[in-house]
């Protein structure tokens, strides 16, 4: 019997575990739930969304605290809003200006993981950056194929991090990893 109940509890605890899987889960439906609207916005839309997911790693990176992910992420979000709400200038032109206020912050200052750890978040930003404006400048269609494969590679990105253990939580790296493959497949399949 007790055999049982430990059995269980031990089952239980594991699936408490996978928290940021079923809450990646819970945002992908939404998103579907919501539809993904016209092509070319959700192109464009989740091509700036790609750039914001590879700045928060460039952030984090920068400030050397990986339990700051969920805050970080938090914030964007907020400041992400903010700047729709405002509609003064693109968010793709506030992402990559922040951006290039961490690689010179980082010419100044060495990152507390070191530049290593820090030259690779800047290449992970600049190779999405490549994949998300590529996007815009190509047909919509293609441009589909671009950020799904971004969000794909993301994904990938994600993986990589969580084995590690290093830049962003494992609860935030599992989380986007998640999410980030599951709207690659929506933008192929359902767009």
């Amino acid at each position: 019997m007790r055999a049982q109940e430990a059995t269980r509890h031990g089952r239980g605890h594991a699936l408490m575990r996978r928290w940021p899987t079923a809450a990646a889960l819970a945002a992908a439906a939404l998103i579907w739930g919501g539809g993904l609207g016209d092509p070319d916005e959700a192109v464009s839309g989740f091509g700036e969304l790609l750039l914001l997911l590879a700045l928060e790693y460039l952030i984090l990176a920068r400030i050397g605290r990986r339990g700051a992910s969920w805050p970080v992420v938090g914030s964007m979000v907020v400041a992400m809003a903010a700047i729709g709400m405002l509609d003064v200038v693109p968010l793709s032109a506030v992402i990559t200006a922040a951006a290039l206020v961490l690689l010179v912050w980082e010419a100044f200052a060495e990152a507390p993981d070191g530049r290593a750890v820090f030259g690779a978040q800047a290449a992970g930003m600049v190779g999405f950056g490549a994949l998300a404006f590529a996007s815009l400048a190509v047909d919509p269609d293609l441009g589909r194929y671009l950020v799904a494969a971004g969000w794909f590679l993301h994904g990938v990105w994600d993986a990589v991090h969580l084995k590690l253990d290093k830049v962003v939580s494992r609860s935030y790296a599992e989380a986007c990893g998640v999410i980030d493959v599951v709207v690659a497949a929506m933008l192929v399949f359902l767009l």
